[in-house]
Protein backbone atom coordinates (compact mmCIF):
# COMPACT_ATOMS: atom_id res chain seq x y z
CA UNK A 1 0.00 0.00 0.00
CA UNK A 2 1.28 3.23 -0.93
CA UNK A 3 0.67 5.37 2.39
CA UNK A 4 1.98 8.81 3.79
CA UNK A 5 1.62 7.69 6.93
CA UNK A 6 4.83 5.68 7.00
CA UNK A 7 6.12 2.00 7.05
CA UNK A 8 3.20 -0.87 6.64
CA UNK A 9 3.97 -3.39 9.36
CA UNK A 10 3.78 -6.26 6.85
CA UNK A 11 2.82 -5.87 2.80
CA UNK A 12 3.77 -7.68 -0.83
CA UNK A 13 6.43 -6.27 -2.65
CA UNK A 14 7.61 -5.96 -5.88
CA UNK A 15 10.86 -4.72 -7.42
CA UNK A 16 10.93 -3.19 -10.55
CA UNK A 17 14.16 -3.97 -12.85
CA UNK A 18 13.02 -1.49 -15.72
CA UNK A 19 13.21 1.54 -13.34
CA UNK A 20 16.01 0.17 -10.72
CA UNK A 21 18.22 -2.29 -12.60
CA UNK A 22 21.11 -3.88 -11.15
CA UNK A 23 24.01 -1.68 -10.09
CA UNK A 24 21.40 1.17 -8.97
CA UNK A 25 20.14 2.12 -5.50
CA UNK A 26 17.94 -1.18 -4.48
CA UNK A 27 13.94 -0.04 -4.23
CA UNK A 28 10.77 -1.83 -3.42
CA UNK A 29 6.92 -0.59 -4.56
CA UNK A 30 3.75 -1.69 -2.99
CA UNK A 31 0.99 -3.97 -5.45
CA UNK A 32 -1.21 -1.20 -5.97
CA UNK A 33 2.25 1.25 -7.46
CA UNK A 34 2.97 -2.19 -9.12
CA UNK A 35 -0.49 -2.19 -11.16
CA UNK A 36 -0.81 1.78 -11.78
CA UNK A 37 2.93 3.32 -11.80
CA UNK A 38 4.89 0.02 -13.36
CA UNK A 39 2.18 -1.83 -15.11
CA UNK A 40 4.23 -2.60 -18.14
CA UNK A 41 7.50 -2.59 -16.73
CA UNK A 42 9.44 -6.06 -15.62
CA UNK A 43 8.93 -6.88 -12.31
CA UNK A 44 9.39 -10.06 -9.64
CA UNK A 45 7.68 -10.62 -6.73
CA UNK A 46 9.39 -10.15 -3.37
CA UNK A 47 6.23 -11.93 -1.35
CA UNK A 48 6.28 -10.05 2.04
CA UNK A 49 8.40 -8.23 3.74
CA UNK A 50 8.02 -6.14 7.80
CA UNK A 51 8.28 -2.64 8.10
CA UNK A 52 8.75 -0.88 5.04
CA UNK A 53 7.91 1.88 3.17
CA UNK A 54 6.67 2.06 -0.82
CA UNK A 55 9.74 3.78 -2.72
CA UNK A 56 8.12 4.66 -5.47
CA UNK A 57 9.00 7.58 -7.21
CA UNK A 58 11.19 8.71 -4.90
CA UNK A 59 14.89 9.75 -5.50
CA UNK A 60 15.76 6.02 -6.81
CA UNK A 61 13.65 6.41 -9.31
CA UNK A 62 15.42 8.78 -11.89
CA UNK A 63 12.54 9.62 -14.68
CA UNK A 64 9.45 8.06 -12.67
CA UNK A 65 6.53 10.20 -10.38
CA UNK A 66 4.26 8.18 -8.49
CA UNK A 67 1.00 8.51 -9.18
CA UNK A 68 -0.63 7.49 -6.17
CA UNK A 69 1.38 9.56 -4.03
CA UNK A 70 3.35 12.25 -6.09
CA UNK A 71 5.10 13.89 -2.73
CA UNK A 72 7.02 11.59 -1.41
CA UNK A 73 10.30 11.93 0.78
CA UNK A 74 13.72 11.15 -0.49
CA UNK A 75 14.26 8.23 0.67
CA UNK A 76 13.21 6.00 3.54
CA UNK A 77 15.55 5.38 5.91
CA UNK A 78 13.64 2.64 7.88
CA UNK A 79 13.54 0.18 4.77
CA UNK A 80 16.09 -2.73 4.82
CA UNK A 81 16.79 -4.43 1.50
CA UNK A 82 18.87 -7.11 0.61
CA UNK A 83 19.76 -9.20 -3.10
CA UNK A 84 16.11 -9.95 -2.95
CA UNK A 85 15.08 -6.58 -5.22
CA UNK A 86 18.20 -7.54 -7.49
CA UNK A 87 15.98 -11.23 -7.98
CA UNK A 88 18.93 -13.42 -6.30
CA UNK A 89 17.77 -15.54 -2.82
CA UNK A 90 19.43 -17.68 -0.85
CA UNK A 91 23.48 -18.31 -0.02
CA UNK A 92 23.76 -19.14 -3.91
CA UNK A 93 22.88 -15.36 -4.80
CA UNK A 94 21.10 -17.28 -7.65
CA UNK A 95 17.25 -16.39 -8.96
CA UNK A 96 13.92 -18.06 -8.68
CA UNK A 97 13.34 -19.81 -10.78
CA UNK A 98 16.73 -20.67 -11.91
CA UNK A 99 16.62 -21.48 -15.55
CA UNK A 100 20.01 -23.56 -15.03
CA UNK A 101 18.79 -25.20 -11.60
CA UNK A 102 17.99 -28.91 -12.69
CA UNK A 103 17.46 -29.96 -9.10
CA UNK A 104 13.65 -29.76 -7.72
CA UNK A 105 13.87 -27.85 -4.58
CA UNK A 106 11.36 -25.97 -2.66
CA UNK A 107 12.72 -22.47 -1.80
CA UNK A 108 11.76 -21.03 2.40
CA UNK A 109 11.84 -17.89 4.13
CA UNK A 110 13.56 -16.86 7.04
CA UNK A 111 11.47 -14.91 9.13
CA UNK A 112 14.21 -13.12 10.68
CA UNK A 113 15.86 -11.90 7.77
CA UNK A 114 13.40 -12.43 4.84
CA UNK A 115 16.00 -14.30 2.31
CA UNK A 116 14.82 -17.35 0.96
CA UNK A 117 16.93 -20.28 1.23
CA UNK A 118 17.19 -23.46 -0.98
CA UNK A 119 15.98 -26.27 1.17
CA UNK A 120 19.71 -28.08 0.68
CA UNK A 121 21.65 -25.02 1.20
CA UNK A 122 20.01 -24.61 4.82
CA UNK A 123 23.32 -27.38 6.51
CA UNK A 124 19.74 -29.23 7.97
CA UNK A 125 17.37 -31.37 6.07
CA UNK A 126 13.35 -29.67 6.64
CA UNK A 127 11.27 -32.26 8.55
CA UNK A 128 9.16 -33.91 6.23
CA UNK A 129 6.04 -32.44 4.72
CA UNK A 130 6.70 -29.51 5.46
CA UNK A 131 5.65 -30.71 9.18
CA UNK A 132 6.97 -27.22 10.63
CA UNK A 133 5.53 -23.15 11.14
CA UNK A 134 8.97 -21.07 10.58
CA UNK A 135 12.35 -21.19 9.57
CA UNK A 136 15.57 -19.13 11.19
CA UNK A 137 18.34 -19.35 8.88
CA UNK A 138 21.93 -20.37 9.80
CA UNK A 139 23.02 -16.60 9.87
CA UNK A 140 20.00 -15.53 11.31
CA UNK A 141 20.57 -18.45 14.66
CA UNK A 142 24.24 -17.09 14.65
CA UNK A 143 22.78 -13.78 14.97
CA UNK A 144 19.79 -14.78 17.58
CA UNK A 145 22.33 -16.83 19.35
CA UNK A 146 19.76 -16.65 22.61
CA UNK A 147 17.30 -18.94 20.27
CA UNK A 148 19.99 -21.92 20.57
CA UNK A 149 19.21 -22.10 24.35
CA UNK A 150 15.21 -23.17 23.43
CA UNK A 151 15.65 -25.59 20.35
CA UNK A 152 15.84 -28.68 22.81
CA UNK A 153 12.38 -27.62 23.66
CA UNK A 154 10.70 -25.76 20.55
CA UNK A 155 12.75 -26.41 17.64
CA UNK A 156 11.17 -29.68 15.23
CA UNK A 157 8.78 -30.50 18.13
CA UNK A 158 4.97 -29.96 18.90
CA UNK A 159 4.08 -27.33 21.66
CA UNK A 160 2.11 -29.89 24.12
CA UNK A 161 -0.86 -27.86 25.48
CA UNK A 162 -0.39 -26.47 28.75
CA UNK A 163 -2.38 -28.86 31.80
CA UNK A 164 -4.66 -27.57 34.66
CA UNK A 165 -1.58 -27.92 36.95
CA UNK A 166 0.74 -26.02 34.99
CA UNK A 167 -1.00 -23.18 34.12
CA UNK A 168 -1.18 -22.61 38.15
CA UNK A 169 2.09 -22.69 37.88
CA UNK A 170 1.97 -20.59 35.36
CA UNK A 171 0.17 -17.85 37.33
CA UNK A 172 2.72 -17.92 40.09
CA UNK A 173 0.10 -19.86 42.80
CA UNK A 174 0.99 -22.95 44.74
CA UNK A 175 -0.91 -24.69 47.21
CA UNK A 176 0.01 -25.52 50.34
CA UNK A 177 -1.91 -28.34 53.27
CA UNK A 178 -0.78 -27.60 56.72
CA UNK A 179 -2.16 -29.56 59.77
CA UNK A 180 -2.72 -28.75 63.51
CA UNK A 181 -0.56 -30.19 65.76
CA UNK A 182 -3.48 -32.30 67.17
CA UNK A 183 -3.70 -34.32 63.65
CA UNK A 184 -0.05 -34.95 63.33
CA UNK A 185 -0.20 -36.50 66.77
CA UNK A 186 -3.65 -38.47 65.93
CA UNK A 187 -1.72 -39.89 62.69
CA UNK A 188 1.29 -40.65 64.65
CA UNK A 189 -0.31 -42.44 67.34
CA UNK A 190 -2.84 -44.51 64.63
CA UNK A 191 0.66 -45.35 62.58
CA UNK A 192 2.13 -46.97 65.48
CA UNK A 193 5.17 -44.27 65.87
CA UNK A 194 5.74 -42.08 68.90
CA UNK A 195 5.44 -38.31 67.82
CA UNK A 196 9.10 -36.76 68.86
CA UNK A 197 9.66 -34.58 66.11
CA UNK A 198 7.84 -31.81 64.37
CA UNK A 199 9.62 -31.63 61.35
CA UNK A 200 9.93 -35.12 60.86
CA UNK A 201 8.88 -35.53 57.31
CA UNK A 202 5.12 -37.10 57.30
CA UNK A 203 4.62 -40.09 54.97
CA UNK A 204 1.64 -40.19 51.51
CA UNK A 205 -0.10 -42.73 53.52
CA UNK A 206 -0.62 -41.35 56.55
CA UNK A 207 -3.31 -39.40 54.93
CA UNK A 208 -4.99 -41.77 53.36
CA UNK A 209 -7.33 -43.94 55.14
CA UNK A 210 -7.01 -42.37 58.82
CA UNK A 211 -8.88 -45.40 61.10
CA UNK A 212 -12.66 -44.88 62.70
CA UNK A 213 -10.70 -44.69 66.23
CA UNK A 214 -9.36 -40.83 64.79
CA UNK A 215 -11.96 -40.15 62.37
CA UNK A 216 -13.82 -37.36 64.89
CA UNK A 217 -10.30 -36.23 65.66
CA UNK A 218 -9.88 -35.66 62.01
CA UNK A 219 -13.45 -34.42 61.64
CA UNK A 220 -12.58 -31.71 64.11
CA UNK A 221 -9.45 -30.95 62.57
CA UNK A 222 -9.25 -27.41 60.48
CA UNK A 223 -6.88 -27.97 57.56
CA UNK A 224 -6.00 -24.83 56.13
CA UNK A 225 -5.12 -24.41 52.31
CA UNK A 226 -2.93 -21.55 51.74
CA UNK A 227 -2.51 -20.03 48.76
CA UNK A 228 1.14 -18.80 48.63
CA UNK A 229 1.52 -16.15 45.78
CA UNK A 230 5.42 -16.44 43.75
CA UNK A 231 7.88 -14.03 44.47
CA UNK A 232 6.64 -10.90 42.05
CA UNK A 233 10.34 -10.87 40.73
CA UNK A 234 9.45 -12.86 36.98
CA UNK A 235 11.68 -15.51 36.68
CA UNK A 236 13.64 -15.39 32.77
CA UNK A 237 12.96 -18.48 30.65
CA UNK A 238 15.91 -17.91 28.84
CA UNK A 239 18.44 -18.57 31.68
CA UNK A 240 16.54 -21.63 33.11
CA UNK A 241 17.25 -23.16 29.58
CA UNK A 242 20.90 -21.68 29.35
CA UNK A 243 21.63 -23.53 32.54
CA UNK A 244 20.69 -26.87 31.13
CA UNK A 245 22.75 -28.25 28.21
CA UNK A 246 22.07 -27.95 24.76
CA UNK A 247 23.53 -27.84 21.45
CA UNK A 248 24.57 -25.11 19.22
CA UNK A 249 25.30 -26.23 15.41
CA UNK A 250 26.14 -24.38 12.32
CA UNK A 251 22.51 -25.33 10.37
CA UNK A 252 18.79 -23.38 9.74
CA UNK A 253 16.56 -24.55 12.68
CA UNK A 254 12.55 -25.33 12.22
CA UNK A 255 10.12 -24.16 14.67
CA UNK A 256 6.35 -25.29 15.03
CA UNK A 257 3.43 -22.79 15.47
CA UNK A 258 2.91 -20.91 18.15
CA UNK A 259 6.75 -21.30 19.40
CA UNK A 260 6.96 -17.42 19.68
CA UNK A 261 4.47 -17.28 22.38
CA UNK A 262 7.32 -19.58 24.26
CA UNK A 263 10.05 -17.09 24.19
CA UNK A 264 11.08 -14.98 27.21
CA UNK A 265 9.57 -11.59 27.56
CA UNK A 266 11.30 -10.01 31.04
CA UNK A 267 12.79 -6.95 31.25
CA UNK A 268 15.89 -8.43 30.05
CA UNK A 269 15.13 -10.34 27.06
CA UNK A 270 13.23 -7.89 26.17
CA UNK A 271 15.96 -5.36 25.81
CA UNK A 272 18.16 -8.40 24.10
CA UNK A 273 15.54 -8.75 21.85
CA UNK A 274 15.87 -4.28 21.19
CA UNK A 275 19.30 -4.64 21.04
CA UNK A 276 19.69 -7.28 17.89
CA UNK A 277 16.32 -5.62 16.31
CA UNK A 278 14.59 -8.61 16.68
CA UNK A 279 11.06 -7.17 18.84
CA UNK A 280 9.28 -9.04 16.29
CA UNK A 281 9.94 -12.07 17.26
CA UNK A 282 7.71 -11.82 19.91
CA UNK A 283 4.73 -10.39 18.11
CA UNK A 284 2.20 -13.53 16.70
CA UNK A 285 0.59 -10.84 14.48
CA UNK A 286 4.27 -10.01 13.26
CA UNK A 287 4.01 -13.98 11.17
CA UNK A 288 3.15 -14.28 7.02
CA UNK A 289 0.13 -16.93 8.65
CA UNK A 290 -1.67 -13.94 10.27
CA UNK A 291 -0.87 -11.62 7.62
CA UNK A 292 -2.46 -14.14 4.92
CA UNK A 293 -5.86 -14.50 7.51
CA UNK A 294 -6.34 -10.71 7.38
CA UNK A 295 -6.27 -10.92 4.08
CA UNK A 296 -8.47 -14.06 3.95
CA UNK A 297 -10.70 -12.02 6.38
CA UNK A 298 -10.93 -8.68 4.75
CA UNK A 299 -11.96 -10.42 1.53
CA UNK A 300 -15.05 -12.29 2.82
CA UNK A 301 -15.80 -8.61 4.39
CA UNK A 302 -15.65 -7.65 1.03
CA UNK A 303 -17.82 -9.71 -0.35
CA UNK A 304 -20.64 -9.33 2.22
CA UNK A 305 -23.43 -7.10 0.36
CA UNK A 306 -23.52 -3.83 2.64
CA UNK A 307 -27.61 -3.62 1.73
CA UNK A 308 -28.30 -7.00 3.24
CA UNK A 309 -26.45 -6.17 6.65
CA UNK A 310 -27.94 -3.04 6.52
CA UNK A 311 -31.64 -4.80 6.25
CA UNK A 312 -30.83 -7.13 8.55
CA UNK A 313 -30.35 -4.49 11.22
CA UNK A 314 -34.08 -3.20 10.42
CA UNK A 315 -37.17 -4.24 11.49
CA UNK A 316 -39.96 -5.11 8.75
CA UNK A 317 -41.49 -1.42 7.99
CA UNK A 318 -38.23 0.03 7.67
CA UNK A 319 -36.70 -2.98 5.20
CA UNK A 320 -39.58 -2.51 3.14
CA UNK A 321 -39.63 1.31 2.63
CA UNK A 322 -35.16 1.08 2.07
CA UNK A 323 -36.35 -1.68 -0.73
CA UNK A 324 -39.05 0.68 -2.27
CA UNK A 325 -36.24 3.28 -2.40
CA UNK A 326 -33.02 0.97 -3.73
CA UNK A 327 -36.08 -0.28 -6.57
CA UNK A 328 -37.23 3.58 -7.73
CA UNK A 329 -33.21 4.51 -7.65
CA UNK A 330 -32.09 1.94 -9.60
CA UNK A 331 -34.69 2.12 -12.04
CA UNK A 332 -34.52 5.90 -12.46
CA UNK A 333 -30.64 5.77 -12.54
CA UNK A 334 -31.10 2.93 -15.24
CA UNK A 335 -32.81 5.11 -17.74
CA UNK A 336 -31.27 7.85 -17.14
CA UNK A 337 -27.87 6.39 -18.24
CA UNK A 338 -29.57 4.51 -21.18
CA UNK A 339 -29.94 8.19 -22.33
CA UNK A 340 -26.33 8.78 -22.71
CA UNK A 341 -25.90 5.24 -24.15
CA UNK A 342 -28.13 5.65 -26.75
CA UNK A 343 -26.65 9.05 -27.88
CA UNK A 344 -23.07 7.55 -27.63
CA UNK A 345 -21.93 10.64 -24.99
CA UNK A 346 -19.57 10.26 -21.88
CA UNK A 347 -21.16 10.52 -18.44
CA UNK A 348 -19.55 13.30 -16.28
CA UNK A 349 -19.43 14.06 -12.81
CA UNK A 350 -21.91 17.07 -13.13
CA UNK A 351 -23.94 14.65 -14.99
CA UNK A 352 -24.10 12.14 -12.19
CA UNK A 353 -24.48 15.29 -9.30
CA UNK A 354 -27.46 16.75 -11.31
CA UNK A 355 -29.36 13.04 -11.36
CA UNK A 356 -29.13 12.80 -7.49
CA UNK A 357 -30.60 16.66 -7.14
CA UNK A 358 -33.15 15.52 -9.41
CA UNK A 359 -33.72 12.24 -7.98
CA UNK A 360 -33.85 13.73 -4.05
CA UNK A 361 -36.17 16.64 -5.19
CA UNK A 362 -38.82 14.25 -6.79
CA UNK A 363 -38.27 12.06 -3.36
CA UNK A 364 -38.96 15.26 -0.98
CA UNK A 365 -42.60 16.14 -3.40
CA UNK A 366 -43.72 12.41 -3.15
CA UNK A 367 -43.12 12.41 0.39
CA UNK A 368 -44.86 15.89 0.85
CA UNK A 369 -48.11 14.62 -0.91
CA UNK A 370 -48.13 11.91 1.37
CA UNK A 371 -47.95 14.09 4.52
CA UNK A 372 -50.32 16.09 3.06
CA UNK A 373 -53.42 13.16 2.12
CA UNK A 374 -52.65 11.92 5.54
CA UNK A 375 -53.46 15.28 7.79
Amino acid sequence: RCLSQGAVKRQALYACSTCTPPGAEPAGICLACSYECHGTHRLFELYTKRNFRCDCGNSKFKNLQCKLLPEKGKVNSGNKYNDNFYGLYCTCKRPYPDPEDEIPDEMIQCIVCEDWFHGRHLGAVPPESGDFHEMVCQACMNHCHFLWAYTSQLAGKEIPPLTKANSLEDEGIVLKVEESEEQKKEIKKESGVEHHDTKEEKQPEQFNEPSTSSGSALLNTVILIQVVTKSEEPVCKLKELQSKPFVKKDTATFWPLNWRSKLCTCEDCLKMYSELEVQFLTDECDTVLAYENKGTSDQETERRDPLMDTLNSMNRVQQVELICEYNDLKTELTDYLRRFADEGTVVKREDIQHFFEEFQSRKRRRTNRMQYYCS
